[in-house]
């Protein structure tokens, strides 16, 4: 989970979109966000879909990046 968070960190960094924002677009929890960011916790996959959709990031390419480097 520390490689997605890292990446859902990175791209909204680039997208100069603060955490509260990524939040309120996904409509999750801020502590929601920095807890993926961080890669602790035990997000449900539906606050990482609205995570990555409003990123524009495609949660199973990710995943199935993180599968890849795992192995």
């Amino acid at each position: 989970m520390n490689v997605l968070g890292k990446q859902i960190k990175e791209r909204r960094h680039l997208l100069k979109i603060k955490q509260q924002e990524l939040a309120d677009l996904a409509g999750v929890s801020i502590n929601t966000v920095v807890a993926v960011e961080r890669g602790s916790g035990n997000p449900r996959m539906t606050s990482l879909l609205a995570i990555c959709n409003v990123l524009g990031l495609q949660l199973v390419a990710q995943l199935k990046n993180l599968n890849h480097e795992t192995v």
